[in-house]
């Protein structure tokens, strides 16, 4: 398990658009499809990351919350599935069953997605505003497996509440922390 650190993407960077295969539904989507009327949260995830593991359930749950405030939530997992094929897109399609996601959990099979955002690590959290402006990118909160912090997602809830009650969010914005996406060698 390595320790990469999200990259810290410019507040303000308009969302990429994207047409990526959801393993859920298991049709095209894209992030106008996908946008929430009051924000968009995209998420890089994947299956076996401990780190993202540990937060699952808090993330299903905020999840379900932030949907029905109106802000869109999409998960998308970019890592290479011929060196860790747990991540396939048919392991997506079980794991999103199990784990009860309330969103779509998409794949990038080219790893384009993941370099427009500059997405560096799972989980990697970027929240854009209605007009898919970023204004957060980094941390969940400070919780991680074995630190003993419960997890409680001030970070990104905070940043959500400020974006819709349309306030400067003046809290740091910390990188989050986790594996590092598996990048394809060729």
């Amino acid at each position: 398990m390595s320790l990469t650190p999200s990259n810290m993407l410019p507040l303000g960077t308009v969302a990429p658009d994207f047409e990526l295969w959801d393993s859920v539904s298991g049709s095209t989507k894209t992030l106008n499809k996908l946008k929430g009327s009051k924000g968009t949260l995209v998420l890089f995830i994947c299956n076996h990351c401990p780190f993202v593991i540990h937060i699952n359930e808090a993330l299903v749950s905020m999840a379900n919350n932030l949907l029905k405030k109106g802000i869109g939530v999409v998960a998308i997992s970019s890592n290479d599935v011929e060196t860790y094929p747990q991540d396939s897109p048919e392991k997506m399609q079980v794991h999103a069953k199990i784990t009860n996601y309330p969103f779509p959990y998409l794949y990038d099979e080219t790893q384009s997605v993941a370099k427009a955002y500059d997405a560096a690590c799972t989980p990697d959290f970027f929240l854009f505003d209605s007009t898919l402006k970023l204004v957060y990118r980094g941390q969940l909160d400070a919780s991680r497996p074995g630190n003993g912090i419960p997890i409680n997602g001030v970070d990104l809830l905070y940043a959500v509440q400020c974006m819709i009650e349309n306030k400067v969010n003046t809290h740091p914005q910390k990188p989050s922390i986790g594996c590092n996406i598996k990048w394809k060698t060729s």
